[in-house]
């Protein structure tokens, strides 16, 4: 049976030091010749994984955790926060000396210049500090929104607006999604407009904002460097990325 395989991005495909290991590589284009559609599925934008699906020659993506979905380079489905809504997080982060950064598929955006948590988080995603405009969104879509506050400070915005979600991928910074938002959501629409059944998808994660996708589809892979969510809900547990556990999994389960 030919599978439908989705690939997250950090910590999954790219290993400890943000590079795509040749297994991986090698992995995906045996995959893909031997008959299984591979596409990706990350919380990053479209812009920031260019590299990534030119090397791999692919052109069926989910980003920003599920609010921009593309199938064969066309877009088939986006969301976004309420600007009203997006608005009140915006004014309360200010209040609390919280920095923002406005995501869309063309560029990323931020509120503050020269901010710390800004610098470092983005340092680890080896992006450089965004050009500043605190009233992008106002005036652009943004599909996303990076919220830098640490773990303790995040409770607030959960209490404060429970229209929405918060996923932490670092010390200093979290993604603010619509409440219903996530990757699995971004494939079931994939899937719809496919005509395709989610058992036939299989999935590959790590982080925190896998979790839904990994316990959605019909069969879930977490990295053996995965954070103990998304392997709780895996239906299998694979090696560390830095040990080559994508191109291992993949072999376990006949896909190469």
């Amino acid at each position: 049976m030919k599978k439908l395989l989705f690939f997250d991005v950090d910590g999954t495909l790219y290993n400890s030091q943000k590079e795509l290991p040749d297994s991986a590589k090698k992995a995906l284009l045996k995959a893909r010749e031997n008959g299984h559609e591979v596409a990706i599925a990350t919380g990053r934008a479209p812009f920031m994984i260019r590299e990534l699906l030119e090397e791999l020659e692919i052109d069926t993506y989910i980003t920003f955790n599920g609010q921009y979905v593309v199938h064969k380079g066309e877009v088939i489905y986006t969301d976004q926060i309420a600007k009203t809504e997006l608005q009140k997080i915006i004014a309360f982060g200010e209040s609390q000396n919280h920095p923002f950064v406005f995501l869309n598929e063309k560029e990323m955006i931020a509120s503050k210049e020269k901010h710390l948590s800004i610098e470092e988080s983005l340092d680890t995603l080896h992006y450089p500090y965004p050009k500043i405009d605190a009233n992008y969104y106002l005036q652009n879509p943004v599909y996303q929104t990076l919220l830098f506050a640490e773990q303790h400070e995040q409770e607030q915005y959960e209490k404060e607006f429970p229209n929405v979600q918060l996923i932490r991928w670092h010390k200093f910074s979290c993604d603010i999604l619509p409440r219903a938002g996530s990757k699995s959501r971004g494939i079931q629409k994939l899937i719809e407009h496919l005509d395709v059944s989610m058992e036939d998808v299989i999935a590959f994660g790590d982080g925190l904002n896998d979790v839904e996708m990994l316990s959605a589809v019909g069969l879930g892979v977490a990295m053996g460097n995965g954070h103990e969510k998304a392997k709780a809900a895996a239906s299998i547990i694979t090696k560390h990325v830095d040990e080559d556990g994508l191109a291992f999994a993949m072999k376990q389960l006949n896909l190469i």
